[in-house]
Formats: structure tokens, C-alpha cells, sequence
């Protein structure tokens, strides 16, 4: 399966979509492996990480994510392909991998368009 990165629904409506979405369509497209855009939720709003140290970060997201609960039984025991735009210190994918094992995950591999290479945050 693979799943994108979610924004809060406040955060969608605004910017009008989800760069990870996007990309995470292409790679079901381009592999011919389901995805399911809804797998997970932001199940609170979030401050901008922008400015955010890495364990600034890790609080900002911790518990922010979980799976829904309809898609439950199509991750026991899986593997799930996370897909993100950018990781700067991992936070968020790791909030979001801890979810998806918390939901039954048998696995979690992430693939992401960037990465920053800015160590400071």
C-alpha cells in the first residue's frame, strides 16, 4: 500500500493540495501498487515547523496522526510506503510511521522527493 503524508483538512482547503498526495499518486501510477489517500489523518492541527528545532518538532507532532479507522484491516500486516515531499529531521515521518505500526503495519518504508540538508533545525 502506499499512503501519503496528510495535512489537517484546514491546511488542504488553503493551499488546495497535497504535495505529497501528488507525488504518492505517481509512484502507485508508475508501480501499479494501490494507494489509499485517506489511509491516514491529521487528527489535529499542527503549528508550521518552519522555524521549529528538531525537538520542537517531534512535540508539534507527536500524536497529530492516526489511521482511520475503515482502513484498519487493509494495513494488518503489511508493508506501507509513506510518501513525503520533504524530510528535514524526520518528526513527522515518524509520527506518521508510528501510526501506521500502532494500526498493524507489518513494515514502513518512506520515500521522499528531498531532504534538507540543514542540520541546525
Amino acid at each position: 500500500l502506499i499512503a501519503p503524508v496528510p495535512l489537517h483538512r484546514w491546511r488542504l482547503l488553503a493551499r488546495r493540495f497535497n504535495q505529497s498526495a501528488l507525488l504518492a499518486a505517481t509512484v502507485s501510477r508508475d508501480s501499479g501498487t494501490a494507494w489509499i489517500p485517506s489511509l491516514l489523518v491529521r487528527a489535529r492541527a499542527t503549528k508550521s515547523q518552519a522555524r521549529l528545532s528538531a525537538n520542537e518538532r517531534r512535540k508539534n507532532v507527536k500524536g497529530a496522526f492516526r489511521l482511520r479507522k475503515r482502513h484498519a484491516e487493509l494495513v494488518r500486516g503489511k508493508t506501507v510506503l509513506l510518501v513525503d515531499d520533504v524530510i528535514t529531521t524526520g518528526a513527522t515521518v515518524e509520527a506518521c510511521v508510528q501510526a501506521l505500526l500502532r494500526g498493524g503495519a507489518e513494515c514502513v518504508d518512506v520515500l521522499t522527493l528531498a531532504r534538507t540538508l540543514d542540520r541546525s533545525t
